[in-house]
């Protein structure tokens, strides 16, 4: 073992499990810097997918991620911690998922034979877990959203207008000839325009490319791995998106946004209101939001009401770089 090893094994160990998505990951930031700073001597450890991990180290809070599934069990590098930490959900599943490892203390919503603060129903997502921390007796501040930004972007993407059109469930998509006008008006507005998107989104981003007149190389969907698509949005100068996980990018790395918003109104998953760059478009509905259709509150955004809300924006800030 080297020397480095040896003194994470000397280390208690804390294990936060959150094991979800990108958006999910950012909006655990501030409660992951408090148990930071309340571990300090501890080897911390969070259990997620392992293609958060270079987004992880920018939030500078833990040493490792180590991969993990959604309510699957942990691996055995995780077993027995001293302290585990349930930031995935209210249980009794990932409560049990935790209590499998055998940890000394388990910090989690009270569920079951479990005690602990209780859940609150609509409750703002980054709101919630660091109020888990406080009843704990850890203090947490939700405004410790920000990231460093993960080096320079590509090539022609500085102060960008980034359009995101996909999200994971089609009750929180755009319809995409609306995300065409969009970008026809940035254009007219003198704006480079980008269109991104994961893999499977390829085409979608392409269909509102060759609708709005741009060309291919406008189109990234498909072209870059999260850290990838963290830089575009970094270095962009506004996005406009659905409720997904690139909303807290531009909120991570200070850009201005327009987000949309349909069966889930932005007081739980919305960019912070004390933060003016970002606007959040709802029409005051709720709904499924893993229907398989638009919903009905999403579709009643005009697309003049993107177009405006982005029109309003502020420029983006100055942002400093990561190492």
């Amino acid at each position: 073992m080297s020397r480095q090893g040896e003194a994470a094994a000397d280390r208690p160990l804390l294990v936060a499990y959150r094991a979800l998505g990108l958006g999910d990951f950012l909006t655990a930031v501030p409660a992951l810097r408090a148990l930071a700073r309340a571990f300090p001597g501890h080897r911390r450890v969070l259990a997620a997918p392992e293609a958060i991990a270079p987004l992880a180290a920018l939030a500078g809070a833990f040493d490792a991620v180590v991969d993990s599934a959604p309510l699957a069990p942990l691996p055995a590098a995780l077993q027995g911690p001293d302290v585990a930490v349930n930031l995935h959900g209210r249980g009794p599943q990932s409560h049990r998922i935790l209590l499998a490892t055998r940890p000394r203390r388990l910090i989690a919503f009270a569920c079951e034979a479990v005690a602990g603060p209780r859940w609150r129903a609509g409750e703002h997502e980054v709101a919630r877990w660091c109020r888990l921390l406080a009843e704990c007796g850890i203090a947490a501040d939700p405004r410790e959203l920000d990231l460093l930004a993960p080096g320079a972007g590509a090539q022609g993407v500085r102060g960008a207008t980034v359009l995101h059109p996909g999200a994971a469930s089609a009750a929180r998509r755009w319809p995409l000839e609306r995300w065409a006008a969009v970008a026809r008006a940035e254009r007219a507005a003198g704006r480079t325009v980008l269109v991104t998107g994961g893999a499977a989104e390829r085409a979608a981003a392409e269909r509102v490319a060759t609708a709005a007149g741009l060309g291919a190389e406008r189109v990234l969907a498909g072209r870059t791995d999260l850290l990838g698509l963290a830089r575009v949005v970094a270095a962009a100068g506004r996005v406009a998106c659905g409720d997904t996980g690139v909303a807290h990018l531009a909120t991570a790395f200070g850009v201005p946004s327009v987000v949309l918003f349909g069966p889930t109104p932005p007081a739980e998953w919305g960019p912070p209101a004390d933060r003016p760059q970002h606007r959040a478009l709802w029409t005051g509905g709720r709904g499924d939001p893993h229907a398989a259709e638009p919903d009905p509150g999403l579709l009643a955004i005009a697309t003049g009401d993107v177009i405006a809300a982005l029109e309003a924006l502020p420029e983006a800030p100055a942002r400093r770089l990561a190492a």
